[in-house]
Order: structure tokens, then sequence, then C-alpha cells
């Protein structure tokens, strides 16, 4: 098949592109590398099955394709609250594109939704059938009201239009590929520890959430494309752990003399985080299978690996630009 991937060169849609493309796709990736980046999906560039395109998903495009994975939109609080109205556009007139698109040349569409939906949840765990409690005008709104807002547009090209939708709601992912500062909890605790720093907990570090490994997340993720059930569905893992547990597993694999660090909990940051997978382990038979030691493991090795890489590189320019002293 001809797949787009929306936002294939971010950290979710690159493992996603490495899937496709070993079971022989033709696979189109769209992104603005606004969060993506060209190293993910280097290994693609040449490959006569392979196609990059640069582009900004809220001005519309024009591409035969059979199926779109549409992840673009930056996924992390720091990058989405930098530019929230670039978020909310991303999220709405993007995934209007995109739909347009699907429903122009019968393209399968999935839209990669997020546990966000859910907001800072009364009921627990999530099932699909909560509507979720958020604010709608919270500075983390831009994302979880723009996701809303695309889940709505899904369904309802669905029932007007026909386009064979499907839709998850991602719950916290992480692995190799996850940006240096994405903000979110795992890579700020394996950065700050790989650098010998104190890991920072806000708040007592009672919240919770649940970590799904990225290769997890995207057979799922896969499973959901090609099956019969529309959706909306949670991936995640069902596994919860608080996010001091997190900090001290972190520790304890770095370095275990480093000091954590307490802070004030941040605006609507959510208590409680924790997805009921029934409907994708009867509909999808998925379940996670990667366990959090084992994942973080190979977490830690590729942030060390590149914080390495960056460190020689930044050593290679200082010497290129040292000044030539005089004769």
């Amino acid at each position: 098949m001809r797949i787009l991937v929306t936002g294939g060169a971010g950290f979710i849609g690159s493992h996603l592109i490495d899937r496709l493309m070993a079971q022989g796709h033709e696979v189109v990736c769209l992104d603005n590398f606004y969060t993506g980046h060209k190293r993910n999906i280097l290994k693609w560039l040449n490959h006569p099955c392979f196609e990059l395109i640069r582009h900004d998903i809220t001005e519309p495009i024009r591409l035969e394709v059979d199926q779109i994975y549409h992840l673009a939109c930056p996924a992390s609080p720091v990058h989405y609250q930098y530019n929230p109205v670039k978020t909310i556009k991303t999220n709405v007139m993007g995934t209007l594109n995109m739909l347009g698109l699907a429903k122009r040349v019968k393209a399968r569409f999935l839209l990669a939704s997020t546990s966000e939906v859910y907001g800072d949840p009364e009921v627990h765990p999530q099932t699909e059938e909560y509507r979720g409690n958020v604010n709608p005008i919270g500075i983390r709104s831009c994302y979880d009201e723009g996701k809303r807002v695309a889940e709505t547009l899904a369904f309802d090209y669905h029932r007007q239009n026909e386009v064979d939708i499907r839709v998850a709601r991602i719950f916290n992912t992480y692995g190799p590929r996850m940006l240096e500062n994405d903000g979110r909890v795992v890579s700020n605790f394996v950065v700050q520890a790989l650098q010998g720093q104190p890991l920072t907990v806000y708040g007592d570090g009672s919240q919770t959430r649940s970590f799904c490994f990225v290769s997890d997340l995207v057979e799922g993720l896969m499973r959901l494309m090609n099956g019969d059930f529309i959706g909306p569905v949670n991936l995640g893992n069902p596994d919860e752990y608080t996010i001091l547990e997190l900090a001290q597993a972190v520790q304890q694999m770095v370095n275990p003399s480093l000091q954590i660090d307490f802070k004030p909990l941040p605006q609507d940051d959510p208590r409680r985080r924790k997805p009921d997978i029934t409907r994708a382990r009867t509909h999808l038979h998925w379940q996670p299978t990667v366990p959090l030691q084992e994942g973080l493991q190979l977490t830690v090795e590729d942030f060390r690996a590149r914080m390495i890489e960056a460190a020689q590189n930044g050593t290679e320019r200082a010497k290129q630009e040292q000044p030539i002293s005089p004769a």
C-alpha cells in the first residue's frame, strides 16, 4: 500500500515508518520539522519506496494514498504551550485537511488522539465511555480541546461523508528518539540523570502515570488501522506508577547517589492517569509486552548515545572555530 504518515519524522511517527517500511509499503512522510527530526528517518531517505515532504498540514495538500496515519501535532506541554495558537490550528485545520484528503482519495484515516481528552479524570481507570474533565480555557486546552475537536471532526466526516476512520487515544509513550527537551517526565528524568543533576519531581510525586513503550504502541496503531474496529480505543500500559517511583527507577539505573528535588505542581496537571484497555484487548487482541525496566534501559542507552555524539560534535565544532594564531 501507499501510506501517508503525518508527523512521520517525530518520535512515534518514525518508529511507525520503520515498521511500515519493513513490511514493504510505499511510505510518504509529511513533516514540518517543528518537533520532528531528520535523523529519525535518515536511513530511509534514499530508499525507492520512501518519500519525504516538508509540509505544514494547516495548509492543504494533494496526494494519492491508501491509508493516512495522522500523527502530526506537538505532544509535549513544552512544545504545544510554546505556540498554543499553532497547536490548536494543527489539531483543527490540520485534521480537517487530512480528513478532506481521505474523503477525496477514499483512504482509511487513523487519528492519533490522546488520553488528554480525559483531562484531570474523575473516573479511574479511564474507559472510552468517560467524557472527561477538561478545562476549556486552561494552558493545556490548546492540545486537549484541540484533540477533542479532532475526534469530533473524524466522527462527523465518518457519519456525513462515510470516511473510513480509526481513532486511537494514546497514553504516555516513551522510548528511543524522544526529544531531549521534550518536557515530559521520562525524558526529563533521563536527561537530568545522565547530566548528574537532581531529578525534578513536581508536587509530592504521588500523581500517577502509565508508561507504554513505543514499539508496543506502534503495534497497537497498526492493528487498529488494519482491523474493523473504528474506536475510539485506548492504547497505553495499564501498569500504574507514581512519578516518584519512576524517578527512583531512573535514579537506580543511572546513578543511585542522585538527589530528588521536589517543586510545586503545575496548573491542570492530571493527578491520575491509567487506561482501561478492555476494548484494545477485545477488538485488537493487543496489550503491552515491554516491561518498564526493559523499556527504560533502552531509552537511557539511546539518550546516552545521543548526548555523547552531541558532545563530540560540539568539541569538533569548537576546534574548527578556534582562531588561527598568527605565525
